[in-house]
């Protein structure tokens, strides 16, 4: 399986835009900018690489949560995952991401609260997206409703 995004930069790193799109469509000339990266902290003048990684951090994170829950007879009403991805000055000059930290609200009938934290740090290890990002911290907090 292979999935594909296109990225396309036009100007310099300041003062040029962006747009992306993904293969599903489900971006289609998304913008992305200097500003919308390190000066807009509202999110709104468009997205950016990191917000990027915590969405796709969050939902691959769910859907291996959901698959052990339902491996073990409690499959999930509903699971709410944030990925709040840390981006700044990194050690040794420049910048980096050095933290995806995951917070979990889910609503999972007939669950403990040992098992739910057991499952849901098995997902935090073995979801795809989170092997990916091994170079950082990954970190959980995980609630029953």
């Amino acid at each position: 399986m292979k999935r594909t995004a296109t990225a396309v930069w036009k100007g310099t790193l300041a003062e040029g835009t962006g747009t992306l799109d993904t293969q599903s469509g489900a971006m289609t000339g998304a913008p992305y900018s200097f500003k919308g990266r390190f000066q807009d902290e509202s999110g709104k003048s468009g997205t950016n690489p990191e917000e990027l990684i915590a969405a796709a951090h969050a939902g691959c994170f769910a859907m291996q949560l959901s698959h052990f829950l339902a491996e073990n007879g409690t499959p999930a009403d509903k699971l709410d995952a944030v990925a709040t991805v840390h981006y700044g000055p990194a050690d040794g000059g420049g910048f980096a991401i050095t933290e995806s930290a995951i917070a979990l609200t889910g609503t999972v009938p007939g669950i403990d609260d040992a098992k739910f934290q057991e499952l849901a740090n098995k997902a935090k290890e073995g979801c795809p997206v989170s092997k990916a990002l091994g170079a950082i911290k990954v970190s959980l907090d995980a609630k029953l409703a």
